[in-house]
This record gives C-alpha cells, structure tokens and sequence, in this order.
C-alpha cells in the first residue's frame, strides 16, 4: 500500500528545520533537485509531532518526522512554527542495501499551513 491518507489532528506539528527543496545524489555524485512526473521541485521539512493532550494529562514522547511537500510552501515557515499538512499521506517502505535492510514510513503532503492557534482554556468560574 502506498500514499495512505493520514490524519494528524490530534497532533501538534512544529518545524524543527524549514522547508527547503529536496535535493539527491546522482550517479556522477552531483546534488539534484528532485522534481515529481510533471516536472515540479519537491520540498522537504522536518516537523516534531507531538500528541495533544488534555490539562493535566502528560504528553507521551513525541517523533521527528520529514516530509515531502509536492509544492512550494514559501517563506514564511521559520522554526519553532506551528503548522498543518495539507493532504497529508504516509507510505511504508523496505530497502536493502549491502546485506542491511533499512524499512520506515516515508511522509508526504501536498503542502503546510499555519496551525490554527491553540483555544484559550475556559474559566469554569466565569458565568
């Protein structure tokens, strides 16, 4: 199965390092843009994803996740930003190389937002 639709809303997603474009090694060793079937650089951007919790409740330890974005997501994502996936999708995968098998989730998403901020708490005391 690949491109499994994810859904992280119950999760805060803060940039750790900022999007910047995706770059791989080609076979003369060169650095080069990774690009999808239409031609379009790809992006990538960490983000520490932790589970949102209630007050009072202890979050368990969050993940660094990358991601790669099909689009140009601009410069307004500096770290320690909250954000959103946009059409956010997670493949497995499994490569074998000189006898180690290395196997993960690979992330995807169209795109990032700004994360809607947090609600204020309610003051049960109020009426």
């Amino acid at each position: 199965m690949r491109d499994i639709p994810v859904n992280l809303g119950g999760y805060k997603l803060t940039v750790v390092e900022p999007p910047t474009p995706k770059m791989r090694e080609d076979a003369k060793g060169q650095q080069v843009l990774v690009t999808d079937r239409d031609g379009a650089t790809q992006f990538t951007v960490s983000l520490f994803a932790k589970l949102r919790v209630k007050a009072g409740e202890r979050a368990p330890k969050g993940e660094e996740i990358k991601v790669t974005l099909g689009t140009d997501p601009g410069p307004d994502f500096g770290e320690d930003v909250r954000v959103e996936l946009l059409d956010a999708r997670v493949s497995p995968y499994q490569v074998e190389s000189a006898g180690r098998v290395t196997s993960g989730l690979a992330w995807r998403a169209m795109g990032i937002k700004h994360a809607a901020p947090a609600p204020a708490p309610r003051n049960n005391g109020d009426k």
